[in-house]
Order: C-alpha cells, then sequence, then structure tokens
C-alpha cells in the first residue's frame, strides 16, 4: 500500500490489496470491563493475556526466574536430566498418586509423584551433581497452595549434607528473596508457636498434618526450619546425635513451604526397614504413605555416595514473588472442574 494523510491529517495507508491473516469470529470482551469472573480468566486464559497485562507479566516473570535458575545451576556445575514421569511404583513423596494403564505392557503404572528416587539411581551410577526441572502430578486436594499437576526443581549434590545445601539454596533464592532468612528448629518451632512438646506427641505421624496448621501460618518471615522428625521423613538421614530426627530442612515464606531438602539416606538396611514401615502404613489404607520400591533398594545396595538433595516448587516461588492469592494464578492453564 502507500501512505497517506486524511482529511484531519492521520497517518493511513492505502491498501493495494488485503489478505486475512485470521478469522475472528468472536469479539473480544469489552477492554474496560475485561474479564471480570475470576474462573472464567483461567478457562479462557487466551482472552485474560489479551486483556490483562498483569497476567502476561507474571509468566514473564516466570520464565525469567526459571532461566535465571538453570544458568545459577550451570554455572555450579550442574547438570540437567530427565527422569521418568510414568513409573511402575510411585515414591519420592507422601501423597496420593494417579493411576493409569499401559495397554501394550498390560501394566499399571503410576504418573510421577517425584522424580527423586530416579535421580538418586543417577547418584548411583557417578552423576555428583544433577537437577530435574519438570511436571509433577498428585492427586489430592486442591486449594490456593497445591494444584494436581505442577512444576518442581529437583536437585542432589553428591559428598554434600544438608547445611551445605541451606547455604547453597539461600544464595539460589537471593535473587527473589532479598530479606535475610532466619532459622529455628522443627522442636522449637512447635513450643513457640505451637504450645507442643514434640517429643510428648504420641502419634507421630500427624505431626505434619499439626505443623501444618498451628505452626506454619505464623512463619510470615523467611525462616528455615530444621531437624525434622524420622517418623514423618522416611527418604532423609537420621541425626547422629538424636536418631529420632533427621537432617531435613524447610525454606518457609509466608506460611508457605517452598524448598523441603535434606541430607539423603543412604544406608540400603535403614532404607528397607523405612519403606517397609510405610508399606505397611499404605496396606492399612493410607494412600498418602510411600511403597516399597526393591529395584531402588538394590540400587542402593551397589553404593549411594552421601549426597544431599532438595525439591522447590516453582509455581509457589513464583506466587509469593508476584503477590499472587494462588497458585492458579502462576499456572498458565491451571486445573479446574467442569462447568456441566
Amino acid at each position: 500500500g502507500t501512505l497517506f494523510k486524511t482529511k484531519r491529517g492521520e497517518k493511513s495507508i492505502k491498501p493495494k490489496s488485503v489478505d486475512m491473516l485470521a478469522k475472528t469470529l468472536r469479539p473480544l470482551p469489552d477492554s474496560w470491563y475485561g474479564l471480570k469472573d475470576v474462573e472464567e480468566r483461567f478457562r479462557k486464559r487466551y482472552l485474560d493475556l489479551i486483556l490483562n497485562e498483569e497476567a502476561k507479566e507474571t509468566f514473564i516473570l516466570r520464565s525469567n526466574l526459571v532461566k535465571q535458575i538453570r544458568e545459577f545451576l550451570w554455572e555450579e556445575s550442574f547438570m540437567e536430566v530427565e527422569t521418568p514421569m510414568l513409573q511402575p511404583i510411585p515414591g519420592g513423596a507422601l501423597a496420593r498418586p494417579f493411576k493409569t494403564r499401559h495397554n501394550a505392557l498390560k501394566q499399571d503404572f503410576y504418573l510421577r509423584i517425584a522424580p527423586e528416587l530416579y535421580l538418586k539411581r543417577l547418584l548411583v551410577g557417578g552423576m555428583n551433581k544433577i537437577y530435574e526441572i519438570g511436571r509433577v502430578f498428585r492427586n489430592e486436594g486442591m486449594d490456593r497452595e497445591h494444584n494436581p499437576e505442577f512444576t518442581m526443581l529437583e536437585l542432589y549434590w553428591a559428598y554434600q549434607d544438608y547445611e551445605g545445601l541451606i547455604k547453597f539454596t539461600e544464595k539460589m533464592l537471593k535473587p527473589f528473596v532479598k530479606e535475610k532468612w532466619q532459622r529455628i528448629s522443627y522442636r522449637d518451632a512447635f513450643k513457640k508457636y505451637g504450645k507442643i512438646d514434640l517429643d510428648k506427641v504420641k502419634n507421630k505421624e500427624e505431626i505434619d498434618d499439626v505443623f501444618k496448621r498451628k505452626v506454619r501460618p505464623h512463619l510470615k518471615k523467611p525462616t528455615i526450619v530444621y531437624d525434622l522428625p524420622k517418623a514423618i521423613s522416611p527418604l532423609s538421614k537420621s541425626k547422629a546425635s538424636e536418631p529420632e530426627l533427621t537432617e531435613r530442612f524447610q525454606f518457609i515464606l509466608e506460611g508457605t513451604e517452598i524448598v523441603n531438602g535434606f541430607s539423603e539416606l543412604n544406608d540400603p538396611i535403614d532404607q528397607r526397614e523405612r519403606m517397609e514401615y510405610q508399606e505397611k502404613l499404605f496396606r492399612k489404607g493410607n494412600e498418602e504413605a510411600s511403597r516399597l520400591d526393591k529395584d531402588f533398594i538394590e540400587a542402593l545396595e551397589y553404593g549411594m555416595p552421601p549426597a544431599a538433595g532438595l525439591g522447590m516448587g516453582i509455581d509457589r516461588l513464583v506466587a509469593l514473588i508476584t503477590k499472587r492469592e494462588s497458585l492458579k494464578e502462576t499456572i498458565l492453564f491451571p486445573t479446574l472442574k467442569n462447568k456441566e
């Protein structure tokens, strides 16, 4: 076309020909009113991104955050790997899995609840600094902090312990969390905020639930909670000085856990005993208990080096940085119930 000015003096183009790039059969919602229904924004994220600049900026920030983490880990000599999403035995976390069927193999599989046990097999194989960023799936309740599928960073470092990994994690999070991280032991947090003596709790399996309800909401400032009980830490190495506690830590911000890490249990005998205990809980009806994975135990029997590892929820971290109320704001297409 050719450039010209209208009678009002506006610059315009006089086209010689017009090609249709796309058919727009529906008009966009009014840009002033936009999409007022919050759930409709999540169902029709494409419209939300057109009309809501803030939503677009959130996902640009998320992309940049993941890029920064990858660059940091590359500079620290970590190698990115991929592990199976379809697993014959669910493991690596205490959570209820999604079950599916492989028709060709005539075998049940589970969408992974964590990549942990496969990453540890790679430690056995001599890969000393590894990580994976990917989706995990948990068939649990939904709220502002939980979505059935979410993105997690999982990282393992051979010949490192939880104290070294805590310092490393603080360094990794420094670009995103400027405040200094305060520290408190799990036992002291129970006493201070829950008014409960941890040693007097009889049902050890309920400890984590009590912590989430009565203690964690008080931890608004950046807080590192450490030395968690063995009863709720089936994959963590026990403390030599207090065997009922483990070398485990959590990074908590605004009452939300964003990082969980520990010195890894690499004793195959101890690991088998803990998995057998969890298997008993599963058979008694606890669908979130971890299962006995004999193949993983066999891998440990070849010798896994001492190591420390962590898991970090990417969606939660983005939500906290951007001050979003729900993970639905930081996942492009969150899980929603059908309208019908």
